[in-house]
């Protein structure tokens, strides 16, 4: 994967300033450290950092058709380049390159604006139509790769990151409460919210249409859905009485799905934990290859946490060569500032830094590309809370939905400041209650602990459910389950996994990662078939993977029992503090920022400090582990101050070119 960054003059008339375009891409060199490309027309400028992985010695961006008519900068791997190359080629296309990003030009010449239904992979882009003077900004379907854009006057400025967009020296930086009630929502960012006011992130499977008129009005941006998951009516699933043949489809397509994720001029190698999913990726990836990856696995040194001796017994199965990277917390402490300013937002779980690591050893080792487990816990309902609302549905007979107060009367008893009026105007936004809710509604106590009177009263009555781009007149017809995995592909997923596990602390190190479990074919499969093949009674998770993995890994690996991975947590900065924590959850520098109680986050920091570890509440403590991860995304991107880490300038470079005119 690469970066990108442009600016786009909505009048269509004027040139971008190339300083500003090298700024922006200078922010984000990590995403690109092999190669970088301009270009520039009326109107519009664009800038790319290039990690070269497909076409090594001519995939320079940007990339133009025949007659240079069209240009594209894109990020990501379209893994099925080669047939749609060959058919392009068919159709009389002439390819210059041997870079898969070429692909996008010859499809726009041949689709025009329906090129997405023909891509296929993890990408954003941005296209540029010289002739017609119109620019599209796309994601894909699952939002593997990000791109952020924000309006400031008649000007576009987008970027793969957020810091790109503030590097340009145009964009202000302030905080948006309504994204740090996500944050003490869901712990993560998976819709058009950012931290920041006035920037936005263009949501997974959309794209951003601007055509450039060059007349007295400035153009419109106009934003267009042209994918989302789906899933039969209830009742409609596909349902046989055998499994096998669902069982023979799921493996056939998953071997596709890893086979196109191979597809590197560099070597490729696998993260390997201790459970089925990367187990199985790992396992077919030596077996497609002919010959065992290299894998890359995380060791705690809290025996309760770490997964090497379960991860060795699958790479010892499959013939892997592993590596093993130790750490523990005070290693987590010591890189999470850099954790943070990765993501442009705060980061709540500690794992992340945990693979922030990983993905490091992997760049020593000289790898590029590393392929993950990430998305069978989403399609296939892993996670033990998909278990949990199981049996609260027992209560419903008929057609009484008993489990649906049921779930509000517990979640109003584990928040009360939530009335059950209030819960009920939730659910009726999300179409719920779903799985994760209570979960959600635990965790949400720190708002009503932590804010500040003044953030509490500019958030107001919002809630960040409102934020939510649910399709909820299509979930309403959908089986419970796949109401509460569709809701989290909208949630965790591309929130938390895709973004503080996934892009960023890869590209921070630039590393791409890639997903085999979220691929199209895959992702189509698993949303059609009946609920009972990915949850299969009470216990049974992932029922269609471990039934294809028992196939080619021992029952030892393939039934083992779903584990959450996480990182040593309250003792990671509760513990002995380091100074900058201490710092950052003073009394002054609580003050400062204003987001929070002063005083009760004190009381409970001190409380939590000196607590015995059997009595932290998992909850409360992750609260107010994301009261100090945003005094540190505060005190990184808005100005420093708060601690005795460097903070960056933001506006340092354009000063200076200020000052050399």
């Amino acid at each position: 994967m690469c970066g990108f960054a442009g600016v786009i003059d909505l009048f269509g008339r004027r040139d971008a300033d190339r300083g500003v375009i090298e700024r922006m891409g200078d922010a984000i060199a990590h995403r690109g450290p092999d190669d970088s490309g301009y270009f520039s027309a009326p109107g519009i400028g664009i800038g790319h950092r290039r990690l070269s992985i497909v076409g090594l010695a001519d995939g320079h961006q940007p990339i133009f058709n025949e007659n240079r008519t069209v240009a594209v900068i894109c990020n990501g791997e379209l893994f099925d380049h080669i047939e749609i190359r060959t058919n392009l080629e068919a159709k009389g296309h002439v390819f210059s390159t041997h870079s898969d990003s070429e692909i996008i030009v010859h499809l726009y010449e041949e689709y025009g604006e329906g090129l997405l239904e023909h891509l296929k992979g993890q990408f954003a882009f941005a296209l540029i139509d010289l002739t017609k003077r119109t620019v599209f900004l796309a994601r894909d379907r699952a939002g593997i790769c990000p791109l952020h854009w924000s309006r400031q006057g008649n000007s576009i400025y987008f970027a793969s990151e957020i810091k790109a967009l503030l590097a340009s020296g145009e964009v202000p930086v302030s905080a948006d409460l309504r994204g740090l009630d996500h944050m003490f929502t869901f712990f993560a960012m998976g819709t058009r919210r950012t931290m920041f006011e006035g920037i936005e992130s263009l949501l997974p499977g959309h794209y951003l249409k601007i055509a450039l008129s060059g007349s007295a009005q400035p153009s419109e941006v106009i934003e267009r859905q042209y994918w989302d998951l789906d899933f039969p009516d209830a009742g409609e699933e596909d349902n046989p009485s055998d499994p096998k043949r669902l069982v023979d489809e799921f493996e056939a397509t998953f071997q596709r799905s890893v086979e196109l994720r191979l597809r590197s001029d560099v070597p490729v190698v696998s993260y390997l934990s201790g459970g089925v999913d990367s187990a199985a990726v790992l396992a077919m990836a030596s077996r497609v290859r002919g010959q065992p990856l290299p894998s890359f696995t995380i060791g705690f040194d809290d025996p309760a946490l770490d997964e090497t001796s379960k991860a060795m017994v699958a790479a010892r199965h499959i013939g892997s060569s592993p590596s093993i990277v130790k750490t523990n917390a005070r290693a987590i402490s010591a890189v999470y500032p850099k954790l943070v300013a990765a993501a442009d937002c705060p980061v709540v779980d500690t794992s992340c830094a945990a693979l922030w690591s990983l993905a490091g050893e992997v760049h020593n080792q000289g790898y590029k590309v590393a392929l993950t487990g990430e998305g069978a816990d989403e399609a296939l309902a892993g996670y033990v809370w998909f278990k949990i609302n199981k049996m609260q549905r027992l209560l419903d007979i008929g057609p009484l939905r008993s489990s649906r107060p049921t779930s509000r009367l517990f979640r109003h008893m584990m928040s009360e400041d939530q009335s059950m009026a209030e819960l009920y105007r939730i659910d009726q936004m999300i179409a719920g209650p779903h799985a994760q809710s209570e979960m959600y509604s635990m965790y949400a106590n720190g708002r009503s602990l932590y804010y500040s009177a003044g953030t509490k009263e500019a958030l107001g009555r919002h809630v960040a459910y409102e934020d939510l781009p649910l399709n909820t007149e299509r979930m309403r017809r959908w089986h419970p389950l796949n109401q509460s995995l569709y809701f989290g592909y909208k949630t965790l997923l591309a929130g938390l996994l895709l973004n503080h596990k996934g892009d960023r602390v890869a590209m921070a190190n630039s590393v791409e990662t890639r997903y085999p479990f979220l691929d199209e074919d895959l992702i189509k499969l698993c949303a059609r078939v009946h609920p009972r093949f990915k949850l299969k009674g009470i216990r049974q998770d992932k029922y269609l993977l471990r039934q294809a993995a028992s196939r080619w890994l021992p029952a030892e690996i393939a039934l083992r029992p779903k584990a959450m991975f996480r990182a040593p947590f309250a003792a990671t900065f509760l513990d002995n503090p380091p100074a900058y924590v201490q710092q950052l959850m003073s009394e002054e520098s609580l003050k400062r920022t204003g987001y929070f109680d002063v005083a009760e986050v004190r009381r409970q920091f001190t409380n939590q400090s000196h607590a015995n570890e059997g009595k932290r509440r998992f909850f409360a403590g992750m609260s107010l582990a994301t009261v100090l991860s945003t005094q540190l995304w505060h005190h990184l991107y808005l100005g420093g101050g708060l601690c005795e880490l460097p903070a960056p300038d933001f506006m340092a470079r354009k000063r200076s070119a200020l000052a050399a005119e």
